[in-house]
């Protein structure tokens, strides 16, 4: 299929840095109608959206992804330019190459061709396209559920094209995600001369303990899909600069990636506990990134399991592991979901790329699967 190649070095061309789209979903609605899908572009704020569906038959069967890219970083630093989608000895250069525009033109690929051979499936065919996933993503796939559910619109089945392989195309495929939720505490405390602490209350130490405690804590053991519930902290800042001033105020922030067996307000409630006994004088900020979500068994994991067998020759591994995707938004409304894609070592790096090879073999296992669930 040098088709999907070709059609991801377009992609790649577009320099689509989030939430820009630089003209990825024009193309890939041009692609799309010329199979008969009726594509609209929803726009929220400055994110584009495209809702792409063919046909009317239940059940309804999605491909998502998303066109926005990180930055760059210093582009001096690739081996080859990144937006100009590079092919050299079996690899294709670029930013979004793996993460995720190589998985979207798989995708298109694999529907183009499947549906060259069944013009008429048992399926009703979508693709869910965002230009916000790597940034806020709230005016992205977030929103085009809102819009979907107000319609009465259910995905039935839905595969993200996210990067999830770690070796080999299909060794990996995520059927859930940990749930994520970050906080932003600031300590206050009294600013004062480090000669005469009595005159002052130093935040740091107050802070510190509470972070230690919280660090220390065993929140669960996990379950059989999901790794026990883990708290890190990303960021500490303290102090005005001078080594003899005691500051008024301490900040972290941190996060949980949490199994099922937590919620986020049995979470919060356990960090505020330990923060009064700590630090009183303070104020905790929370964001609910995305709650826990699986797909357990059912005719899409059999259809991701046996499509994996017969195009790659694997056993694929069924994981939870792995930051957020666009998944958490689809999956509550009851969608079996499954993240299966390219491989995933040089995302969001200088010089990501993906072997040529790779593409063609995943439009192979995406048309596999469309077989299998139209049967």
């Amino acid at each position: 299929m040098n088709q999907v190649n070709e059609l991801a070095k377009a992609l790649i061309r577009r320099r689509s840095i989030t939430p820009e789209d630089a003209g990825c979903q024009a193309l890939i609605a041009e692609r799309l109608e010329a199979l008969g899908f009726r594509c609209e572009a929803l726009r929220f704020g400055e994110v584009d959206n495209l809702w792409a569906v063919r046909g009317e038959k239940s059940p309804l069967f999605c491909f998502a992804g998303h066109t926005d890219v990180v930055p760059t970083g210093p582009e001096d630093s690739w081996t080859h330019p990144p937006f100009e989608a590079v092919e050299s000895d079996g690899w294709l250069w670029g930013r979004g190459a793996a993460d995720m525009k190589g998985g979207l033109a798989a995708m298109i690929c694999a529907v183009e061709d499947f549906l060259s051979q069944h013009p008429d499936p048992g399926l009703r065919l979508a693709f869910l396209i965002t230009s916000d996933e790597e940034g806020p993503a709230q005016e992205g796939t977030k929103k085009v559920m809102e819009t979907l559910k107000d319609r009465g619109v259910r995905i039935d089945y839905c595969v993200v094209g996210e990067p999830s392989s770690r070796e080999r195309v299909g060794d990996v495929v995520r059927h859930g995600r940990r749930g994520s939720l970050s906080g932003q505490v600031t300590v206050s405390g009294i600013q004062g001369h480090v000669a005469y602490p009595q005159n002052a209350d130093n935040p740091i130490p107050r802070l510190a303990a509470a972070l230690s405690e919280l660090s220390q804590r065993q929140w669960d053991e996990g379950d059989a899909d999901f790794p026990p519930t883990s708290f890190q902290i990303s960021n500490f800042n303290a102090g005005t600069g001078a080594n003899n001033v005691i500051p008024a105020t301490a900040e972290a922030w941190f996060n949980f990636r949490y199994s099922p067996r937590q919620t986020p307000e049995g979470l919060q409630q356990m960090v505020n506990e330990v923060l009064e006994r700590h630090a009183p004088r303070h104020e905790c900020f929370w964001r609910d990134s995305g709650r826990p979500f699986i797909t357990r068994g059912g005719p899409l994991v059999e259809a991701v399991r046996d499509a994996v067998r017969d195009q790659a020759g694997l056993e694929p591994e069924f994981s939870t592991s792995g930051g957020t995707s666009d998944g958490r938004f689809i999956a509550p409304t009851g969608t079996q979901l499954v993240e299966l894609g390219p491989t995933n070592a040089t995302i969001h790096a200088v010089d990501e790329r993906i072997r040529v090879d790779e593409l063609d073999q995943l439009a192979g296992i995406y048309r596999d699967i469309l077989e299998r669930m139209a049967s």
